[in-house]
């Protein structure tokens, strides 16, 4: 399980396989089939960096892709910190 130290913004990261999404005007619903957790994605561009957080190299280049700015980065990486330690995202082996 993730512990809460700080997020490694340059780390493969990817939605959990049993995390189901349900996208929203408010940005989207995850829920969480194995711990049955719920989680709200506050706004739409977060829900762009969760979705590409499977194909892109690292978070920060999914919030690149997202096209957020180092300005918002680190508010971006706290939501980011809040889904890893509620398992709706996990780390990714990269390669």
């Amino acid at each position: 399980m993730f512990t809460e130290t700080a997020f490694d913004l340059d780390r493969p990261w990817q939605l959990h396989p049993q995390v189901s999404v349900r996208p929203e005007r408010f940005g989207a619903l995850l829920y969480h089939f194995g711990t049955r957790r719920l989680s709200f994605l506050k706004s739409p561009a977060l829900l762009t960096v969760v979705r590409a957080l499977g194909d892109a190299p690292s978070a920060r280049e999914a919030c690149r892709q997202a096209d957020l700015t180092e300005a918002e980065l680190p508010a971006y990486a706290a939501a980011l910190q809040t889904l890893a330690a509620s398992q709706m995202i996990r780390p990714r082996e990269s390669g």
